[in-house]
């Protein structure tokens, strides 16, 4: 849906922490997958705004969106992982990861809240979702659910 693989591993790493952050509000009985992808499409259209670059049109995005897929149930094991892996990040990198997806901070609103610099809370995200990607992989590897 993005022409920019970063920029999609990005919308992935944030979509799997807003997924994060509310499951306490996912109605049991209800598609799972289709609460992701919701999350997802989302999270994609608003970094398609912020970067405003050419992509799909809105009806191929809704036809892209209605494929099902299977989760292979690890998805509660991932959770419980990437909760265990917030833990060992740094009190920065946690306090900015927090600031910007339970609070829906930007970027410049976290740095202000930091007394820091947009580009140096643009880089601690960065890391920081690195850092979460690579220990959930890897204690995915050694524990799988």
């Amino acid at each position: 849906m993005v022409p920019d693989f970063s920029l999609a591993d990005d919308i992935v790493q944030e979509t799997f922490l807003v997924v994060t952050r509310k499951a306490s509000t996912f109605e049991l009985g209800s598609s799972f997958a289709a609460w992701v992808r919701t999350i997802a499409r989302f999270k994609t259209l608003e970094a398609m705004r912020a970067r405003r670059f050419e992509t799909l049109s809105e009806e191929v995005l809704d036809s892209l969106g209605t494929e099902e897929r299977e989760f292979h149930g690890e998805t509660d094991a991932r959770i419980s992982v990437l909760r265990s892996c917030m833990e060992k990040l740094g009190p920065q990198a946690r306090r900015s990861i927090h600031l910007r997806y339970a609070g829906d901070h930007l970027p410049p609103q976290i740095a202000s809240l930091m007394g820091c610099t947009v580009q140096s809370v643009n880089v601690t995200l960065s890391r920081a979702r690195a850092f979460l990607r690579d220990c959930v992989r890897h204690t995915m590897a050694i524990n799988p659910p």
